[in-house]
């Protein structure tokens, strides 16, 4: 064989051998990769071509696929798409799934391994496959009530049972209509996405547990809890309480909301300083406190900077560094750097309502096959026992006073006890504004977060209120 031929057939050797390496990296390395992509029409058709499962709230399908005589066979429409935005997210041609339709797409399209026999006996009986459905926690009232006090401002509600973990309530303004991103009419469904993209929130953002915010004085629930474990402390204790503090090392001068005096005396009992909110009292507590206990505190709440999944994913909540005992008094009245999503927000709440054990927080209530047989449920676990019940006890004494004759008085229900506390924490703009609470009884039915964006005013007076109507709608439901 001359040179040149030589050349040639190594040539084509090189080739062959690029072109069987490239089809098995396709066939096997890339393989689940490529039938991810959206761009894969044959995936698409495919998938588009079997009914999805539902996703159902208290027996109804809130998501849901209808058959149509485009090629693509079934679209996905939403009953009250706007109401369960937040937990269903959308299933779209053009920007695939989120939510809910993207955390369990293999049970609403039928691959989970929970199905198996199901896809078996299809295959045998010649019946068309379609996929599992998911149901879930919400309780319709409190979602309406959520969503009803949110109207008009950028923020979110999250309501748990506190005794479970379940997800009664999962609210976030603004919202949108997963239906018109589910469209077949391309043209209709890329134009919404740009109103959407246009606003300055984007409604597709989950303020429940994708955005976290300064917690302000909510989270003196966390010192005045690290305070009374130590043992060391009880609701009565009398602590400092004055006008100013200056912060330890610096010239700070921090001050109470208003600048007004807490006491008289310069000194209160613990109830009555967060009763009132008195940030110097609170300041001045954890650095007596030290670090290490109001940060092994707020880690046995879950603010340990850790994302966690309810299966949503739940960004993760923090204190942030504590350099000094400046530093330490700034973030005990929620200053600084501590950060929380409104989930851990409700889930500061639950623990106390809970007696001191806080439960793991969960969406999804069960796996049903098509026939609507029950394939998983969901079982409670605790997460963690941040305290113990005589803790949550004098916790919950507090808190109740809050509404009773502090900053929470928005929050009360006739008849009934609540619990709460209110946080204002300041913003370049308007300042953020929480409401944190819970209706204790001998079982607690329902524990709440309320959080607005730029909301002004106080927690008191503009996330109180919501909250009530929130824990109003849940109790008269029945629960």
């Amino acid at each position: 064989m001359n040179a040149p031929l030589r050349k040639v057939a190594i040539s084509v050797l090189v080739l062959f051998t690029l072109l069987i390496v490239n089809v098995n990296v396709i066939q096997v390395l890339r393989a689940d990769d490529l039938r991810a992509d959206a761009r894969n029409t044959r995936v698409l058709t495919e998938e588009y071509g079997r009914e999805r499962g539902a996703i159902v709230v208290d027996g109804n399908e809130i998501a849901s696929s209808v058959e149509t005589d485009s090629t693509l066979r079934y679209q996905r429409t939403y009953a009250n798409g706007p109401l369960y935005a937040a937990a269903t997210g959308y299933y779209s041609v053009l920007f695939g799934n989120r939510g809910i339709e993207r955390v369990e797409n293999d049970v609403l399209r039928g691959t989970d391994d929970r199905l198996f026999g199901r896809r078996l006996a299809d295959l045998f009986t010649g019946r068309d496959p379609s996929g599992g459905n998911v149901e879930l926690t919400l309780d319709p009232a409190v979602q309406e009530a959520a969503m009803a006090g949110l109207a008009g401002h950028v923020g979110a509600v999250v309501a748990l049972d506190p005794s479970t973990g379940a997800v009664l309530g999962l609210a976030s303004t603004p919202t949108y209509d997963p239906g018109q991103l589910a469209g077949s009419d391309t043209a209709a469904v890329r134009a919404y996405a740009e109103q959407l993209d246009a606003m300055e929130t984007d409604p597709r953002t989950n303020q429940a547990i994708s955005e976290r915010y300064p917690a302000g004085s909510i989270f003196k629930v966390v010192v005045a809890a690290a305070a009374l474990a130590s043992g060391d402390y009880t609701q009565e204790t009398v602590i400092p309480a004055p006008q100013d503090y200056i912060l330890p090392g610096t010239s700070t001068d921090l001050q109470n909301f208003g600048n007004e005096p807490c006491s008289p005396t310069g000194e209160q009992p613990l109830i009555d300083a967060l009763t009132i909110s008195c940030n110097t009292a609170f300041a001045q507590l954890g650095i007596e406190l030290g670090e290490d206990a109001v940060r092994e505190m707020a880690e046995a709440f879950g603010i340990d900077g850790e994302r966690f999944e309810i299966p949503l994913t739940v960004q993760g909540s923090t204190i942030g560094d504590i350099e000094s005992d400046a530093a330490l008094g700034q973030t005990s009245i929620g200053q600084r750097d501590v950060a929380l999503t409104p989930m851990q927000a409700a889930m500061i709440a639950a623990a106390v309502a809970n007696d001191g054990d806080l439960m793991n927080p969960y969406l999804v209530e069960s796996i049903q096959a098509p026939d609507l047989s029950v394939l998983d449920q969901t079982e409670p676990e605790q997460l963690s026992e941040p305290f113990s019940e005589e803790v949550a006890d004098q916790l919950t004494a507090m808190m109740t006073n809050v509404v009773d004759e502090g900053t929470g008085r928005r929050a009360q229900i006739s008849g009934i006890e609540v619990a709460g506390k209110t946080g204002t924490a300041e913003n370049a703009g308007p300042d953020h504004n929480w409401f944190i609470g819970f209706a204790p009884a001998d079982d607690p039915s329902i524990a709440v977060a309320v959080f607005i964006r730029n909301g002004g005013g106080t927690g008191g007076d503009v996330s109180a209120p919501i909250a009530r109507s929130v824990i109003e709608a849940h109790l008269q439901g029945g629960g």
